[in-house]
This record gives structure tokens, sequence and C-alpha cells, in this order.
């Protein structure tokens, strides 16, 4: 007998969490937030949970309190006896801070997922992590989404022509790659060097752009900087035209200006983290039924394998 699935959302992720809810063909949970006049949180579930798969919808993108809510969720669901708590969380924020890149820095990857498993949690089901590997911070599984399936559709129906993948720096080879790989396509590198975050003080192209689309890969994009320039210099080289795809829209700082400023054609997202403000180059597209189905299969203990674009 398969336990009953009940959906929640966190504040900050309902406009996504309704979508979710609808592409699986039921309503969300009825989830109360009450905040006092201080801004602490206090989260209360008005309906029993108790033996059942309960899921909580919410990213962590900035500000903290929104991680500090999910904790929260988490650690009430557990004291109303839900069976399995599973969080999903399209945007893993502080996902950059994975290792020790220079001394005396945290490792805020690893925390975060000490945090969720110590609020009780025993599943995360996310989308384009920063750098696979955080997978294994985790002693309880991941689904880890691929948003490859969200933007090779979108890509097949612009039908370009002499078309190249394109990594903004070394760190998105990987990524660029199975882009390229699926459309037996060609690939280029963006080597660039940072002086300090957010600010790029070089960038050289390696590879032959020259009368190609490029489109360029990338999970976050957050002042925007590294992108443009990348598309500038890309342009400079030949290219016919530059595109850029991204998971995360964290766009802070004068993103939207740089981008609306920049030779991009166009930057395809998705909505892990909401879009505030409106810019004529931005398509957003939804990773509402990826999730959902993914919910679907792992509630029915089915693969989700299929959800990834070989």
């Amino acid at each position: 007998m398969q336990s009953d699935v009940k959906l929640f959302a966190g504040t900050q992720s309902q406009y996504l969490a309704q979508e979710i809810a609808q592409s699986y063909g039921k309503p969300l949970g009825k989830l109360n937030i009450q905040r006092f006049s201080d801004g602490e949180m206090s989260p209360h579930f008005e309906e029993s949970i108790r033996g059942c798969e309960v899921y909580l919808i919410q990213s962590t993108f900035p500000p903290s309190e929104n991680l500090m809510e999910l904790l929260l969720m988490i650690d009430a669901a557990r004291r109303a006896s839900a069976q399995y708590v599973t969080v999903v969380v399209p945007y893993f924020g502080y996902a950059r801070q994975d290792r020790k890149d220079k001394p005396r820095v945290a490792i805020a990857a690893k925390l975060v997922a000490n945090l969720l498993s110590a609020a009780g949690a025993d599943r995360l089901m996310t989308c384009d992590l920063h750098a696979g590997q955080i997978q294994g911070f985790f002693d309880f599984p991941v689904d880890h989404l691929d948003g490859s399936a969200i933007f090779i559709p979108y890509i097949k129906q612009n039908s370009l022509e002499n078309l190249v993948f394109a990594a903004p720096d070394v760190g998105g080879v990987g990524r660029a790659r199975s882009f390229a790989t699926y459309f037996q396509s060609d690939m280029v590198v963006c080597d660039k060097h940072r002086k300090r975050a957010n600010e790029v003080a070089s960038m050289q192209i390696i590879g032959d752009v020259k009368d190609a689309n490029v489109v360029l890969v990338d999970d976050i994009i957050d002042t925007g900087g590294t992108i443009c320039r990348a598309a500038e210099i890309i342009m400079d080289k030949g290219a016919r035209s530059v595109r850029a795809i991204c998971t995360h829209p964290v766009l802070s700082g004068k993103a939207h200006e740089n981008i609306a400023n920049s030779v991009l054609e166009e930057l395809v997202t998705t909505n892990t983290i909401p879009m505030r403000i409106e810019n004529p180059k931005l398509k957003v597209l939804s990773v509402a039924e990826l999730f959902a189905t993914a919910i679907k299969r792992i509630n029915e203990h089915e693969s989700i394998s299929s959800l990834f674009v070989n």
C-alpha cells in the first residue's frame, strides 16, 4: 500500500509549487507560516500528515531566511509524524562554496547538507547543482535532475545551422560537452581569469566560432558579467549569433542591465528562481513538469533515469 503524497510550498516558491502540483494532479497542502514582528518564522501544517510522504518545495536562494524556513518546515513535518520527508529544492543555494579554494574559508554546500540532514530530511530532489559532487555531501538519496531535458527541445525547435556550444569558463566544460555530444556539434571554451568574485579580469576563446551560431551553456548567472563578456568576444571572433542558456537566474546587481545591453540574442533560463524584473532578452521555461514527473515516479518506486537526455 502506497503512502498518501502531500505537497507543500515555502513562501518564496509558491509560484513554482502551484505549477508542480497542477502537473502532478494534486492541490498543494495547507501550510501556514506565521511571522512574528521581529521576522521569526513558525510553520504550521493545517492538515494531518501522519504517515504521509511529504514533499516540501522551496528553493534556497538569498536571503538566507528561505533556507531557515525550509529547515523549520522539515522539523515541523517530522514532529507531525510524516513517514517520509523529501525536500524539493529546485535551486540549491550556497552550492558555489563546495571546496576550500583558499585558506580559512567555509564549505557552505557541505554545511547546508548537514543542516538538512539534522533537521530530518530523508531525501533531496534538486536540479543542476553547481558541482555534481555535492551529491556526496549527503548521507541520504539525492535525485539530481538535469536541466538539459528542458533546454534541448527548445534548442531543437530553433533549427540553428552550424551550431557550436560554448563553456563560459573551464568549470562548465562538462555541461557544454554534453550538449555538443547530443547535437553532434563542436564546442569551444572561454578561459577566464578573475581578480575577485563577480569581476572578470581577462578572457580568451579556445576554439573556432567563425560563422557559427553559438550557444553558451551555464548553470548559474549571477551578475551576468562572465556570460556577457564571453558573448562579446565570441561575436568579435566572427560568430553569426550568440545566445545563452542557464538553469538558475540569480541575476543580482546590474545583471538585467548587462544582459539587455549585451550582444546576446536571448538568455533562455528556467523558473527555479522567481523572475522579478521583465527583460525582453529573457525566455523563461518551466521545470514544473520535470519535477512533477520525478515526484510521481519516486512515489511509485519507478526509475527516473528516463528523465535524463543521453
